[in-house]
Parts: C-alpha cells; sequence; structure tokens
C-alpha cells in the first residue's frame, strides 16, 4: 500500500506541478525577453527625449534671467528718466531740496546700472554724461541762489590786510524771501539743503567761512579800533566797519570777545539759524549741522588768532595784576557759552578757555621771555658806555620781607644769648665794611641793568605761585648762562681788537661773579620751598664768570706783549750803538714802546681797578725790560760809546717807565703808584743793576758783587756779569782779578 501511495504521489501530483512549473519557467523567461526590449527601447527613445527636455529647460531659465536682467535695467531707466524729469520739475518750481533729491536718485539708478558687470549699454555714457550736465546746472542755480543771499563787498585791492582796506569790507544778508518764492519756503534753507543733498554744504561753508575769517573776525581782533555795525534795510542787513579810535594799541578781550560775538548774532539770525523744511526729528539735527559745520571750519583758526592777537597781550607782565585777569576768564566762558546757544561750538572747554584759565602758566613764560629778551638785548649793547662802581655804590636790592615770625623769635633768643654769654669776648677790631666790596672799577652800564633785572625777576619770584616761581628762577640763571655764550662771541672782534673793551668785559665778569656769590642766599628764604633747600643757589656759576674775564684780558694782555716784543725786535738787538742807524732804530723802539703802554695807561685809567691796573702795566712794562736786559746782557762787544748810548737808552725807560702807571684821573694820586714801581715790575732793580754795570768801572763792578751778597748779585748771575764784564772792558790783568772775583 505504502508503495502504491508513493507511485500515486509521484506520478499523480508531482509530474503535473512539474508540468506547471516548467510552464511558468517558459512564460518568465518571455517576460524577461520582453523586459529586455523595453529596457532597450526606453534608454534608446526616452533618455533622448529626456536631455532635449532638459536642454529646453536651461535655455528657458537663461532666457527668463535675461528677461528679468533687461526688466530691472529698463525700470532703472525708467527711475532715472522720471527722477530727471521730477528734478526739471522742481528746479523750474525752485523747489531744490526736492530737485536735489531727485538728482540723488538719478545717480542712485545710474550707479546701479553701472554697477552690472557683463552688461553694458552705450546710453550709460550719455546718462553720465547728461547727470553731470545736470549735476552742474542745479550747482549753478544755487549759487546764484546763494550769492543773493549772502553778498561780499570787498575792496579792490590785494592788500586786504591793511586797515585802510577792511574799511571797504561790507557783508549784506538778504532778510525777507521775495514773494514768489514763500510758496517754496524759506531760501536759506532751501538753498542750504539742497547743497547738503548733493554734498556741496561744507564746500561752500568753508569758501564762506575764509572770507568771514579773513575780511570780518581777524580784522575785529586784530585793529583795535575798529567798531562793526549793523544796518538794517528793507529786505537786506548789512555788516560793515567803522574805525573809532585809531591809536590804540590793544583791545581788551572783552571788547574782542564782544565784536565777535555781535557777528555771530547776526549770522545765527539771518543766515543759519531757519526753520527747514524737513520731518521734526530731521529739524533740529540739519540746523545742528548747519552751524556747527561752520563752526568747525572756523573756530580752530580763530581759537588761534583770539590767543595770538588778543589773550597773549592781555597776559599781565606783573604778578600783582594777576588777580584781575579773573574778568578775562569770566568774560572768555561767557563768550563760549554765548556760542554753544548759538550752535557755532559743540563740547566742554575749548583751547581758549583752557589758555585763559592757564594764567599763571602763560603769566611765568611771559615773564620769563621778556626777561630773556631784555637781557640779550643789553647783552647785544654797546660795551663801551660805562658807569663808575665803588665801595659805596651797589644795586638797589630790593626790600625783601624778613623770614616767617617763628624764624624771627628764634632768631632773637639767639642773638640774646649770645650776646650774654660772650659780651666780654668780642674783639674790638672789627672788619672793614669794604672788606668783601668790589674794588672801584667802570662796567657796563648795560651790566648793570642787566643785575637790576635779575634782582627785580627775583622779587617777582618771591610773589608768585610755587611753578612760576622756579620758573622765574630758573630764568635768572638762563640769563646768566646767556651772558657767558653770547657777550664772547656777538663783541668778539672787538674784545680782540680794543683793550679798553677787554678791560671793561673783564670787570663786567668780575662784577657780575661778584653778585652771584650772595645772589642766592639773598632770597633764599622768600623764594618756593623747593628753592629753599640749597637749589637757590648761583655760587656754581661764579667760578666760569671769573674765567671767562681772565682769559678775556689776559688774551689782550698776550697780544700787548707781543706789539712791545715786535717792536722792540726792530732795534737790532742793541749792538753798534756807536752806529747812527743802529742807535736811532733802538731808540725808536724803545720810544714806541713807552708810547704803546702810554697809551694803554690811559684807555685802562679810571676803568680797571687800581691792583689789576698796576698788575696789568706792570707785567707789560716788565717784559720790555726783561728783553732790553736779555738782549743787552748777549751783547759780546760793547764799546765805551756804545755803553754811554745804551746807558741812555735805559735812562730813557727808567724816567718815563713809572709815568705809564696812572690809574686814576688825578695826577697827584698817581704819584704814589708811580713811586712803588718796583713792587710791579720784577726785573726793574735787574735793569737799574744793569744800568749801573754800563756805567761802572771794574772795581765799582766787583764792589756791587761783593764776594755773591751784594745789589748785583741778588739780579744777575755770575755768567752774566762775567759776560758782560769781557764786553764791556779789554783783556787785561786788571779785568782778570775782577772776574777772579766774580763767582
Amino acid at each position: 500500500g505504502e508503495v502504491c501511495n508513493m507511485i500515486n504521489k509521484k506520478y499523480n501530483e508531482f509530474l503535473p506541478s512539474m508540468q506547471s512549473a516548467e510552464d511558468l519557467v517558459s512564460q518568465v523567461d518571455g517576460l524577461s525577453s520582453n523586459i529586455d526590449l523595453l529596457k532597450a527601447g526606453i534608454e534608446s527613445e526616452v533618455q533622448r527625449d529626456l536631455n532635449v527636455a532638459v536642454a529646453e529647460f536651461t535655455e528657458l531659465k537663461q532666457q527668463l534671467e535675461r528677461d528679468t536682467l533687461v526688466l530691472s535695467i529698463l525700470k532703472k531707466l525708467q527711475e532715472f528718466d522720471t527722477a530727471i524729469k521730477e528734478y526739471n520739475t522742481a528746479l523750474l518750481e525752485k523747489k531744490y531740496v526736492a530737485a536735489a533729491q531727485q538728482l540723488e536718485k538719478a545717480r542712485s539708478s545710474l550707479k546701479m546700472l553701472e554697477s552690472r558687470k557683463g552688461f553694458e549699454l552705450k546710453i550709460l555714457k550719455a546718462l553720465g554724461t547728461e547727470l553731470t550736465v545736470q549735476t552742474q546746472n542745479m550747482l549753478y542755480h544755487l549759487g546764484e541762489e546763494w550769492q543773493k543771499l549772502a553778498v561780499w563787498k570787498l575792496p579792490p585791492s590785494k592788500e586786504s590786510s591793511s586797515l585802510g582796506s577792511v574799511m571797504h569790507s561790507e557783508l549784506h544778508l538778504r532778510t525777507v524771501p521775495s514773494k514768489e518764492e514763500e510758496i517754496a519756503g524759506p531760501p536759506v534753507a532751501s538753498v542750504l539743503q539742497a547743497f547738503a543733498v548733493l554734498g556741496e554744504l561744507h564746500t561752500k561753508l568753508k569758501i564762506f567761512g575764509q572770507l568771514l575769517l579773513k575780511y570780518i573776525l581777524k580784522p575785529l581782533i586784530s585793529y583795535p579800533s575798529l567798531q562793526p555795525f549793523t544796518e538794517e534795510q528793507s529786505d537786506v542787513v548789512i555788516l560793515h566797519f567803522k574805525s573809532e579810535d585809531p591809536n590804540l594799541d590793544h583791545s581788551s578781550p572783552m571788547e574782542v570777545f564782544d565784536k565777535i560775538k555781535l557777528i555771530f548774532e547776526v549770522l545765527h539770525k539771518y543766515l543759519l539759524n531757519v526753520p527747514l523744511e524737513q520731518p521734526a526729528e530731521d529739524k533740529k539735527e540739519c540746523r545742528v549741522i548747519l552751524a556747527e559745520l561752520l563752526g568747525d571750519i572756523i573756530w580752530e583758526e580763530l581759537s588761534d588768532c583770539l590767543i595770538q592777537n588778543c589773550l597773549v597781550n592781555s597776559i599781565p607782565t606783573n604778578s600783582s595784576k594777576l588777580e584781575q585777569y579773573i574778568e578775562v576768564i569770566k568774560s572768555t566762558e561767557e563768550f563760549e557759552r554765548a556760542l554753544k546757544n548759538m550752535q557755532f561750538l559743540k563740547g566742554d572747554t575749548t583751547d581758549l578757555l583752557k589758555y585763559a584759565r592757564n594764567v599763571n602758566s602763560h603769566f611765568a613764560n611771559k615773564k620769563c621771555q621778556d626777561v630773556i629778551v631784555a637781557a640779550r638785548n643789553l647783552m647785544t649793547s654797546e660795551i663801551h658806555n660805562t658807569v663808575k662802581i665803588t665801595p659805596d655804590s651797589c644795586v638797589a636790592l630790593p626790600r625783601l620781607p624778613d623770614p616767617g615770625a617763628g624764624d624771627n623769635l628764634k632768631t632773637q633768643k639767639t642773638s640774646e644769648l649770645l650776646h650774654n654769654d660772650t659780651v666780654n669776648l668780642e674783639n674790638e677790631t672789627k672788619l672793614s665794611q669794604y672788606t668783601f666790596a668790589l674794588p672801584a672799577c667802570r662796567i657796563s652800564s648795560s651790566v648793570e641793568k642787566l643785575m637790576e633785572l635779575a634782582y627785580q625777576t627775583l622779587l617777582e619770584a618771591t610773589a608768585s605761585t610755587d611753578q612760576c616761581c622756579i620758573q622765574l628762577f630758573y630764568s635768572v640763571r638762563n640769563i646768566f648762562q646767556l651772558f657767558y655764550d653770547v657777550v664772547p662771541t656777538y663783541h668778539k672782534e672787538n674784545l680782540q681788537k680794543l683793550p679798553q673793551l677787554a678791560a671793561i668785559h673783564h670787570n663786567n665778569c668780575m662784577y657780575i661773579a661778584h653778585h652771584l656769590l650772595t645772589l642766592g642766599h639773598q632770597f633764599r628764604y622768600r623764594l618756593t620751598n623747593i628753592l629753599c633747600d640749597g637749589a637757590a643757589t648761583f655760587v656754581d656759576l661764579v667760578p666760569g664768570f671769573r674765567r671767562l674775564g681772565m682769559e678775556c684780558f689776559l688774551a689782550q694782555m698776550r697780544v700787548q706783549k707781543g706789539e712791545i716784543l715786535e717792536r722792540l725786535s726792530s732795534a737790532r738787538n742793541f749792538s753798534n750803538m756807536d752806529d747812527e742807524e743802529n742807535y736811532c732804530a733802538a731808540n725808536k723802539a724803545i720810544r714806541q714802546v713807552l708810547h704803546q703802554l702810554k697809551r694803554l695807561g690811559k684807555v685802562w685809567q679810571d676803568v680797571l681797578p687800581v691792583n689789576v691796573y698796576c698788575k696789568a702795566m706792570g707785567t707789560l712794562l716788565n717784559t720790555a725790560l726783561t728783553e732790553i736786559v736779555t738782549r743787552i746782557a748777549a751783547l759780546e762787544d760793547i764799546s765805551a760809546e756804545d755803553a754811554d748810548r745804551l746807558y741812555s737808552l735805559c735812562r730813557t725807560m727808567v724816567e718815563e717807565g713809572p709815568q705809564v702807571f696812572t690809574p686814576l684821573p688825578e695826577d697827584e694820586k698817581n704819584k704814589k703808584y708811580q713811586e712803588e714801581v718796583p713792587v710791579y715790575v720784577q726785573k726793574w732793580m735787574t735793569f737799574k743793576e744793569l744800568m749801573i754795570i754800563l756805567q761802572a768801572n771794574l772795581q765799582e763792578i766787583v764792589d756791587q758783587w761783593a764776594d755773591g751778597k751784594g745789589p748785583l748779585a741778588a739780579e744777575f748771575s755770575a755768567a752774566e756779569v762775567k759776560s758782560l764784564i769781557r764786553a764791556l772792558f779789554q783783556n787785561t790783568e786788571r779785568r782778570a782779578a775782577a772776574l777772579a772775583k766774580i763767582k
């Protein structure tokens, strides 16, 4: 049974199902071949149609973009055309603001057209030209209107800076618009707004501001006599000038501020403070722009002019007047406040007010500058204008207040204590009041004035603020440092050539050094605390001034010595005096030297201090005597006639040499110094011993030698005496014996 079932399942169930499966397979194969055919058809036909569609879509898209671009360009061209048409309409109706706005719209449209890359129209160039022409046309009309609003009547002369030409300057401002313009609104507002829209307002106001400065504001500051006046007519206000007091040197800042304020009030009333045809929120802003724009343009230059030509001149030159300057500061504050109210100024404190408030610094700077200028003028003045200085005369010292009360009390107690303890020990012999006095001499009157200037400046410093005190103190130091540098350079040629000026300069330097020793100490307790701790001194300058005076005078002494030696060099070594020509040459040289010394004695007379005079003349006379002694002692052969003539020449020097000592104008007083010649002339006794030798015999010379203890031995060495004996005497036994005793 199982076998039968199995066979039935195989042949009755399996085979039919297998047959149906085979049928399905054949159907599937047929479908697969159909699919392949369809796929091939799609790939060959549909794909081709799709590519065509994509290409068409891309082309349509590009066409759309081109059409959109053309449409936008046409729209901009339409906007440009509309703007130009509306501009022309507004311009004809004199609606300048609207016309300017339409021009700006046209300019914006043109810029948009020009910014399109890859798209160029030949018409754009024509549009640009048209826009430029219309802009210039608009500016021309605005310029015409502006010239009607603000009319300048200027002097024909190019020299606009003189008072006469300024008097012919006028500014006419239109006050009431004509009837046909009333519909368009206030002309000033319309014109200025139109300029602002076109970006030309700054340029116009700059030109106006420069004219305002040149022909109105600066002349009012520079010319004190100039007064501004306004004259109102039917439709115009005229601003012009009158000259009231031509002899005024400077105006007070208050007067100048009032004049300038009047000008700005007129401008504010008739030119810049007008209602503008703008929305409420823009009206204030635009008005501020107009006023502030003019202020920004001219304020810096106007402020500098006010400072340099007005406030600088008002700075006091005396500290006692500083308190009065508060009025100038208040006036400056009121002036700036008025300008801010008229919206010409913005912000807080300006340079003008800062300058006025900083008066202490400016006072110190001005005072220091004036002091240095005055000092330099004195230094460059003539040296030879002199005044006599004696121990009794001195610079009139300013009366300084005593130190503080506490110091007074302490000083008094100390003095009482010292007096009680040492009253019996006090030395009856006291120093003369002239112990430390400058000896009598002549100094330049300019130097005396210079020292007075220094004292007065230091006195001014004692009454000034700390900062000013320090500046003034160092200005005084600068005076002396300036003298040290300027005078030797400025007067260099005269100091080298003229002996009298060299002597005066020497005295000037010593005079200044003399005062510098105590100048700081005299003011020490009255200056600011910073300077009281030892800084207030001039002692460090003393050595430099002494050296400056000495070097100048010593240089002149060297020149005079050189001239003396040069003259003596023409004496032919004082040899062969028996020759008349040689004797005349030597005599001439001696006479020239004496003449030179006498001339110096005259020019230095009453100029140099007596002790300096005597030392200087003694040194120069000593130079001449030393040269003569050296030349004569060097001679190898002196005949009796030579000796007589040499003695005659020497006697001339001895007789007339003392006469060059004339330090004082009174001859009677000079005798004392002429008798003291040996004190000032080192070789005087040597010279006199030489004269003795020239006239003495051998025995007298030996007696003068006195075994090396006589007066001759004090002046000459043994070798020099032997040389003179050999030159004067022939070679004999007596000469040999005499030479043997000279040792």
